[in-house]
This record gives structure tokens, sequence and C-alpha cells, in this order.
């Protein structure tokens, strides 16, 4: 089937809403990251406060044995906003790949607007966006611009990966 793939970016970059699309088109498992948060994470987020490392440590353990469970093939969604979170993963499933699902502020904004009842506050935004560390060229992985429809962003990725999966299987074979 092929690696799992974490679906990352901010709070309302449409990592739940792509991740399930993906998974479907995929055929293969979904899981929401946001289900894996501690009762105290989702109360803390609740009351405005952002998480800090130690907040967030065990809940990538879950993420993390999930992916380990799914090494055949599964989509996540998980914000994994710092490189050291996305190397927490890695230390669980080496050969996962993110999909980063990249936008402004301010689309980022108005597509929050549009989530009414969500656990995270708008106002969290502006610290996700300050502790957004993007994928770094040593980093497994696709950036995709999220102000497009959801099935164009999952047609971008399959394209892209099955590219970049051709490339790596011509790699190999030249060696």
């Amino acid at each position: 089937m092929g690696s799992p793939v974490v679906v990352m970016g901010v709070s309302g970059s449409g990592k739940s809403t792509v991740g399930a699309a993906l998974a479907q088109r995929m055929r293969v498992p979904f899981a929401d990251g946001d289900d894996f948060h501690p009762a105290a994470n989702i109360a803390k987020m609740s009351a405005g406060h952002a998480l800090d490392d130690e907040d967030r440590h065990p809940w990538l353990e879950s993420i993390g044995e999930w992916l380990v469970d799914h090494h055949d093939g599964g989509v996540m969604s998980c914000s994994a906003l710092k490189r050291k979170y996305r190397d927490q993963l890695r230390r669980h499933c080496p050969d996962v790949v993110f999909l980063y699902l990249s936008g402004s502020p301010e689309v980022i904004r108005r597509r929050q607007a549009s989530r009414p009842g969500h656990f995270m506050p708008a106002a969290l935004l502006d610290s996700q966006f300050a502790t957004l560390e993007p994928l770094g060229p040593d980093e497994s992985g696709i950036v995709i611009d999220v102000d497009q429809s959801i099935d164009a962003i999952v047609h971008e990725y399959v394209e892209q990966a099955a590219t970049q999966s051709n490339t790596a299987t011509t790699e190999q074979e030249n060696r």
C-alpha cells in the first residue's frame, strides 16, 4: 500500500477534511489527531491557552503508536508544527510522509470562521503560525496550498506522491 501520511498544518488549514478525503481516495484508515489529545489538553486549548511541548509529548507518542500500527498505509491529521514533533513521529515510523497544508493567515482565518464549535479558538492561530516550522528540504513530504478545493488538494497530493515514488524507484534502479 505505502507509507502512512500525516496531514499537517495550523488549526483551520483543513487537516481533518483533507485527511479523511485522502484516506478515502487511497482506501486506507483515517484518524484525526484531535481525538488523541488527553482531556487536559482539550481543556487548556478551550480556555484559550496554547499547548507547550510538555503537553504535546504524550499526544505525539499516541499518534506515533497509531502510525506504527498503520505502517503499511493510513492517514493521520496532526498539526506537527515543529520539526522536533515530526522527528518524534519519525522515531516511531521512519517512513512517514507529511502533507503540509500551507496557507496565509488570512486564508486560514477565513476557513476558521466557518468552523463553529471547534475547540481551538481563532485567537490561538497567531501562536500556531509563530510555532510553525515548515517542512525542511530533508523531510519526506509535499507542500500544497490550501486555497483550493478539497478534491484539488487530494488530486495534487496523489499526483505529486506518484511522481516522487517513480523518481525514487528510477534512482534506486540506476544505482
